[in-house]
């Protein structure tokens, strides 16, 4: 009987702690380093954000405290009416400082209301999350 306490206990103990390590490595995939620019993710940050059809997880280029890009990433908007949303809004905060950045005010694309109101909610996630973590 002890010995069957025992590895459960154990096994408990293992799955924890793989529990504890995986939220970590999460966490961590939100701000990374690519080619010296910083990247905020906002899979995670943005996991409650709702376009039209899901969530609409950005990439946000940040060097020298300045907005370089911001990349769409995978999600499951409807292509076509997306496909506005990025040409309309993705470079509207390219080259501005992260605190102009978070001051703008950028309508919707007209048609795409949902999916634009995501994408600006997690731009705005993504850079207070920058701000907050920055080193």
């Amino acid at each position: 009987m002890k010995k069957i306490v025992i590895k459960t206990f154990s096994c408990c103990a293992v799955i924890v702690a793989a529990l504890m390590m995986q939220s970590w490595m999460a966490g961590d995939q939100t701000m990374t380093k690519e080619n010296g620019m910083t990247v905020i993710n906002t899979t995670t940050l943005g996991k409650d954000v709702q376009g039209y059809l899901g969530t609409t997880p950005l990439k946000i280029y940040i060097e020298k405290n300045k907005v370089v890009k911001i990349e769409a990433l995978k999600n499951q908007e409807t292509p076509k009416y997306f496909l506005k949303v990025k040409k309309a809004l993705l470079d509207k905060w390219n080259g501005l400082k992260v605190k102009d950045a978070k001051a703008l005010k950028v309508d919707a694309v007209t048609g795409a209301t949902y999916s634009s109101e995501a994408v600006i909610e997690n731009v705005k996630l993504g850079l207070d999350y920058y701000q907050n973590h920055k080193k």
